[in-house]
């Protein structure tokens, strides 16, 4: 099919465009919501005019999890295997949040290293999720070779992952007043040693993707999001950094011990696919100098975490509260209210995925071309999980 004339379609109306599928002009697919151009349980519907998207709407509703209802119907204790689920690729930051909120309605102090600890864990998964993205980003334009390696080294920090939790993808180990266990004699050690080989491997990136001509092209100048979208669309994170909102959570409302570690807030300028992944990739570098920091500057106290009355039957008074912490798509909020039982009455999780992968995406795809959606929308960041909570 003949891409249409550019000045005869589609008719605008009220803010709307109007699409005539009779018309043979446009031709309406489907992508997802099993497909390796979507990121996860979702779908696209896209209408097409040639190979130009001339429309785009996300399409949820093939999970159905119902995680907040299910952590409203148990025991506080029992929710943390069902928060870290929210976010599969990054599941520390949704622990670490659940857990402070239930900590601050109890009254309950952290202990120091606990806090160390906790920020040392939440580094190391902003390492793994950013691993798993750069090599979808990689993939979506034809280099899967970026991919193979990013996961390869994703699975070198699981293992570390395993080695103080016992779990490789949901960890469970931030649990209220503190951690579930102390680090592994020579932990930092082996650490230091995947540090060490992450860092080879962002180099052989910047040499293999960020140099490529073809990526260059491709990605240079698409999906663009302008400063006067930031906030109209709520954009947080790197997207909105990449638009040159110096805005990170850890800098603007630090929490745990990220007042006492030495980072800037990185930014950029041009706001495509190119400048997104290209920041990204400057905080990962980012997050192995502050793991190492974590490491060198940890307190020798061994007391990290806190007693606790039986779980099983544990009440919080009644309260509510809202904690939030910088994901690696930015914002993460939990709003918690509390009636004085053994249960949560109310939560609500905010994940940065339900603006993203929505209405900006559906803003950004029109005018694209239909090879380039996957790409720009992996440029995005976004899991499913946390659009359908």
């Amino acid at each position: 099919m003949l891409k249409a004339d550019r000045g005869k379609y589609p008719e605008i109306r009220n803010g709307k465009p109007i699409i005539d599928l009779d018309s043979q002009k446009f031709v309406k697919i489907w992508q997802g919501p099993q497909h390796p151009g979507v990121t996860g349980n979702m779908s696209l519907e896209i209408i097409l005019s040639g190979d130009e998207v001339v429309d785009l709407k996300t399409h949820v509703g093939y999970l159905h999890r119902g995680f907040e209802k299910l952590l409203e119907r148990r025991k506080y204790i029992q929710g943390f295997t069902i928060v870290c689920r929210i976010c599969v690729p990054e599941p520390d930051t949704n622990e670490y949040l659940y857990a402070a909120g239930i900590e601050e309605l109890a009254g309950i102090e952290v202990p120091e290293r606990a806090k160390w600890l906790r920020t040392l864990t939440l580094e190391m998964s902003r390492l793994t999720s950013f691993l798993m993205w750069i090599g979808g980003q990689a993939a979506a334009f034809g280099m899967g070779t970026v991919g193979q390696w990013s996961l390869a080294h994703r699975d070198f920090i699981l293992d570390l992952f395993e080695e103080i939790s016992g779990g490789r993808i949901y960890h469970l180990y931030i649990i209220p007043g503190g951690v579930r266990d102390d680090l592994p004699a020579g932990f930092s050690r082996r650490l230091e040693k995947t540090l060490h080989d992450t860092e080879k491997l962002l180099r052989e990136i910047d040499i293999v993707l960020f140099n490529n001509a073809v990526f260059k092209m491709r990605s240079k100048g698409l999906g663009i999001i302008t400063p006067d979208m930031v906030d109209k669309y709520g954009i947080v994170g790197p997207n909105a950094r990449a638009a040159g909102f110096k805005r990170d959570i850890r800098k603007d409302s630090p929490y745990l011990i990220y007042d006492q570690l030495d980072f800037d807030i990185i930014t950029g300028n041009d706001s495509d696919v190119y400048d997104r992944a290209r920041l990204r990739w400057k905080e990962m570098k980012q997050s192995i100098d502050l793991i190492r920091q974590i490491i060198s500057r940890m307190p020798a106290a061994k007391d990290y975490h806190q007693p606790l009355p039986n779980v099983l039957h544990w009440k919080i008074p009644p309260g509510e509260t809202y904690v939030k912490a910088e994901s690696t798509r930015g914002e993460y909020g939990y709003y918690i209210v509390t009636d004085g039982t053994e249960c949560p009455r109310r939560i609500y999780v905010r994940g940065p995925s339900y603006t993203h992968a929505v209405k900006v995406l559906e803003k950004l795809a029109i005018n694209t071309n239909i090879a380039d959606i996957h790409g720009l929308m992996i440029s995005l960041h976004t899991y499913p999980p946390e659009i359908e909570r």
